[in-house]
């Protein structure tokens, strides 16, 4: 399989969308901000449905709609005060309202829509992998050149601000970040999938560390581990790859968190309770 062009472009695509959601993932994660990027990646599906029926590249109209949504969800909740779960939820119904609307107006376009829907990595183009690996070295030097404010802004927004860092600017660039990353990785995961890679490696990967660096890169050392596997299984038995690599994620989840239970509770029961007397001297 390695010699066909396709699936060289598959392996390419699942090394750097396991970095990127390596990277950006942990953001996402260690401030909560999951359902903004599931909203992100929902309401990108209104640029996906008028770029089909303008008949102009798809990829371009989502990119439109995930940016756009990241800046209406800041502006929304810091500039005009509107919760921001209102916000993610008016405009995640809005671009898939939206999406969904322009695809039936486009006929032509509906047998290609489940692949922006669910995902196919088999169907990588060189284009998408351009996009991908512009996105993914980009977000990558970011997080070099910033860590320590990304780090600050993380874990403790508000002392981030009274310390004088960035932090509006930072949070800006980080949301669209994180909309090109779901832009970027459709192709691979989908819509409605894109989430997933975005939370579940950054959840194996803090079973293992509680640092934000080796998160970072725990996480993409998991969803580069589930990208391959999901390929393989999508090869093997000809099911859709971006279910598959959702559920090989979970799976390492579920095996992770089963390893580090047995491995604590064996620990509890070997050291033992200790038994002091009343001078607080052990009992022999």
């Amino acid at each position: 399989m390695i010699e066909y062009t396709f699936f060289q472009n598959a392996l390419w695509a699942s090394l750097l969308t396991g970095l990127l959601c390596g990277f950006i993932g942990t953001y996402v994660v260690t401030r909560r901000m999951v359902f903004i990027a599931g909203g992100i990646a929902h309401s990108s599906l209104g640029g996906v449905g008028i770029c089909a029926l303008l008949g102009v590249s798809p990829m371009l109209g989502a990119g439109v709609a995930a940016l756009a949504t990241g800046y209406g969800v800041n502006s929304l909740s810091h500039k005009f005060h509107v919760r921001q779960d209102s916000a993610i939820a008016m405009l995640w119904a809005l671009g898939m309202s939206v999406g969904v609307l322009c695809s039936y107006l486009s006929p032509a376009f509906l047998p290609d829509l489940p692949n922006y829907i669910f995902g196919n990595i088999l169907l990588t183009t060189r284009v998408d992998l351009i996009l991908l690996f512009v996105v993914t070295m980009g977000t990558i030097l970011y997080f070099v050149l910033q860590l320590p404010q990304i780090t600050a802004i993380s874990y403790d927004r508000d002392f981030a601000s009274s310390s004088g860092l960035p932090v509006w600017r930072t949070e800006t660039i980080l949301t669209f970040l994180i909309a090109l990353s779901v832009v970027a990785v459709l192709k691979v995961m989908g819509i409605v999938l894109a989430i997933c890679m975005l939370s579940i490696p950054q959840m194996t990967a803090s079973l293992l560390t509680h640092t934000y660096q080796g998160t970072c890169l725990w996480s993409a050392f998991f969803s580069i581990i589930s990208c391959l596997s999901g390929l393989a299984i999508s090869v093997i038995f000809n099911v859709p790859s971006g279910a598959s690599i959702v559920l090989v994620s979970i799976a390492v989840y579920a095996t992770a968190y089963t390893i580090k239970a047995i491995i604590t509770r064996f620990n509890k029961r070997s050291v033992g309770p200790k038994q002091y007397t009343t001078s607080n001297r052990p009992v022999q």
